[in-house]
């Protein structure tokens, strides 16, 4: 993802800025996403792996980055508290 975009992007929510997902939440992420566990902002199940996404700088609230694009919708947000041993949150 460009910097330059990187450091424009805030949650659409809450303000706060955004900055990639580490490798560590980012498997988290996806561990609970294989388990069934995860859903979105409009309750929908998020049932596919993530391969990038952005974390808010509490760590609370991540977003999807599908090929480059980063999904910032507030149905789409996935909340972090649901993912077991997400660093940080």
């Amino acid at each position: 993802m460009d910097r330059k975009l990187l450091d424009l992007l805030v949650c659409p929510s809450t303000r706060q800025p955004l900055q990639l997902l580490d490798t560590r939440g980012l498997q988290a992420l996806n561990a609970a996403i294989e388990r069934g566990g995860v859903v979105r902002g409009d309750g929908s199940a998020q049932s596919e792996p993530v391969r990038e996404a952005l974390v808010t700088r509490d760590r609370k609230l991540l977003y999807r980055v599908d090929d480059g694009i980063p999904v910032l919708l507030a149905e789409e947000v996935i909340v972090a508290a649901q993912v077991a041993d997400f660093p940080g949150a």
